[in-house]
């Protein structure tokens, strides 16, 4: 059972951070994703190979799926699994900037989009953090409204929750190799990948382990519909960045099919969760 919280209606401003959030996020996903080739004119670091630039954009657009889904949550149980594993990639990557701020598009140099760009992902990384976390408390301390019906639990099947935990432990495993020690971590990557960049991917995979292995521990198939959204539509953006920038992989080598197959067992995850019918069981 969740807690009294869990019931209570999404406060507005939360739905509001998430909204903003989405289209920050849809803006970052365009410049990647649609012109990896103009990162060092149009973002705030040059991102190369292309193939690195596509998919942190697939990363990018998958992760305003789930805001937009989260903000039109009607209650907190449901917009928690978009909060959460966002506030964990954007403290992450506001490290990952200040670790490596000299690759940034701060000196004159530099285009005026690419050092507005810049500015505008500080701020942004310093700020959502702090606001998802002051408004995730608040919210967390709102009770449901009186005479709220209760919503019974709807579990996972168990088949689905595994493949969840093993998706979980392999992208939590490997994002942290990447944060840590990202030239070792390089070495068993399909395509290359320096400090920076390294860095930058190993954020977004502990971001999207952390929401596998919660939506796995919770167990509802109410509450985790936004994560079967988002997954699937990562893994369609990243076998269209195959398709597109794949000559960049090494395919031949063991870490090619490794990133094909969690892949495939993340859309399959996505498409299971949608698959389910949750209201179904729903007293």
């Amino acid at each position: 059972m969740g807690s009294p919280a869990d019931a209570a209606p999404l406060l507005p401003a939360m739905r509001r951070l998430l909204l903003v959030a989405a289209f920050l996020v849809f803006l970052a996903g365009l410049v990647l994703f649609v012109f990896p080739l103009r990162t060092p004119d149009w973002f705030a670091w040059t991102v190369d190979p292309p193939m690195t630039a596509v998919f942190l954009g697939a990363a990018y657009w998958s992760s305003a799926v789930l805001e937009v889904a989260g903000a039109r949550s009607a209650a907190w149980d449901r917009a928690k699994l978009a909060v959460w594993p966002v506030f964990v990639f954007t403290t992450l990557t506001l490290g990952v900037t200040l670790l490596h701020l000299e690759r940034f598009h701060l000196a004159p140099e530099h285009p005026f989009l690419a050092r507005f760009a810049t500015w505008a992902w500080l701020a942004i990384y310093a700020a959502v953090p702090v606001a998802m976390l002051v408004i995730g408390l608040a919210q967390s301390r709102t009770r449901p409204v009186a005479g709220t019906p209760a919503q019974a639990r709807v579990p996972l099947p168990p088949g689905l929750r595994g493949l969840l935990a093993g998706i979980a432990a392999v992208l939590l495993l490997t994002g942290a190799a990447l944060l840590l020690v990202p030239v070792a971590a390089a070495a068993l990557w399909p395509w290359p990948l320096t400090p920076l960049t390294g860095r930058a991917v190993g954020a977004w995979l502990v971001g999207l382990g952390w929401a596998a292995a919660y939506a796995g521990a919770a167990g509802d198939a109410r509450t985790v519909r936004p994560l079967g959204l988002s997954a699937l539509v990562f893994a369609l953006l990243q076998a269209v960045a195959l398709l597109r920038h794949g000559d960049a992989l090494t395919w031949t080598g063991l870490p090619a099919a490794g990133v094909v197959a969690v892949l495939l067992a993340i859309g399959c995850a996505g498409g299971w969760i949608l698959a389910l019918r949750p209201a179904a069981g729903a007293r």
